[in-house]
Formats: C-alpha cells, structure tokens, sequence
C-alpha cells in the first residue's frame, strides 16, 4: 500500500499515521526494528513498509504540499530519517494554493508527471501493490483541489486497485472558520 499526504492536513494526519505504525511494528524513530522485536513473529511490515539495503523500514508514503511549513517540520522533526528523501514534493514558490481547490487542482496539473513518476517508482518497488491510501482535507486548497486531482490520475493510471481516503471534512457548525470559502472547495 502507498500512502499519499496531501497538504497540511493530509501531511499532518499522515505524519501521526507513521508513528502509530512504527510503534505498533516495533521500528524505531530511524525506521530500524528495536532489539526487543522478534523480526522473524510473521510481522507483515511489507505491507506499507519497504526494506532498504541497510536493513532500514521506509514507509511507502510520497508527501506532497504546495507550502513547505509542514513538510519541513517533518524533515526537521524526530521521524526525519524515517521518510526516503526522494519522496517529497513541495512547491519552490511556497506559495501554497491559499485555500483555493481551484487552485490546488490547477497547481496539481503542472506537477503531475513528478508525482506520477514518484508513485510508479514506488508500486514498481513493491512485491504485490494492493492500493493506495490517500490522507487529504476538502476544506482547503492543496488537500481538496491536488488530492481531487491525484484521485482523477490514480483512477487513471491505477484503475484495478484500491484507494482509500482519510479525507477531514469542514465542520458545517462551525461558523466561525478561519477558511472562508471552506463550504466552495468542498
């Protein structure tokens, strides 16, 4: 399963998604198993993990955001070696989509080819791809408008295999959100 973070929420949500799995599998911080952990107990870390050469366990997870505060708090963060750097897409603006799905899916169009490139990479990496894991808002900009857009393309390309969503959805009793056209993006 490789599991894609899309914006603020979806990176954030992915990021404590992580930690539960790297606790409940037994993997440190750094991505190694801790002594105390019987690697041989039929542990199917292969699921969302891979094994690197240096027996590291690198999530399948490809992290995207059009703003870089989330993404580098999770390259500066306790998990940092955790991630495959090469995983990582963040916009060199850094302007973000300033909570506008239009221009999220906009945005999403010129950097499709990347993702894709990086997704194919990583299903060509595993054994038996069963699907994807798609951790997204729909009240913003880069989770609702880049992660309706990677659905479309996952559709696309990817037809035959399941994908899940963890999408947040706005609090409709909630007048008072700091996302102002929260009810139009989703």
């Amino acid at each position: 399963i490789i599991t894609l973070q899309v914006g603020q929420c979806g990176n954030q949500i992915g990021y404590e998604f992580w930690k539960q799995l790297c606790l409940e599998h037994g993997i440190t911080q750094d991505g190694v198993i801790r002594d105390d952990i019987d690697v041989d107990a039929g542990d199917r870390k292969d699921v969302f993990f891979y094994q690197a050469d240096d027996e590291h366990y690198i999530p399948r997870a490809i992290l995207l955001d059009l703003e870089d505060r989330v993404i580098d708090g999770i390259r500066t963060g306790d998990y940092r070696k955790l991630y495959n750097p090469e995983n990582f897409i963040v916009d060199t603006q850094g302007g973000g989509a300033g909570n506008n799905w239009a221009s999220g899916y906009t945005q999403a169009k010129d950097k499709i080819e990347d993702i894709m490139d990086m997704i194919d990479r990583e299903a060509d990496g595993s054994d038996s791809l069963e699907g994807f894991v798609v951790c997204h808002s729909i009240a913003g900009g880069t989770g609702s408008g880049m992660g309706s857009y990677m659905l479309e393309a996952l559709n696309d390309r990817y037809s035959k295999k399941l994908v899940q969503t963890y999408s947040v959805f706005p609090n409709d009793g909630e007048s008072n959100s700091d996302v102002v056209v929260q009810p139009y993006n989703s």
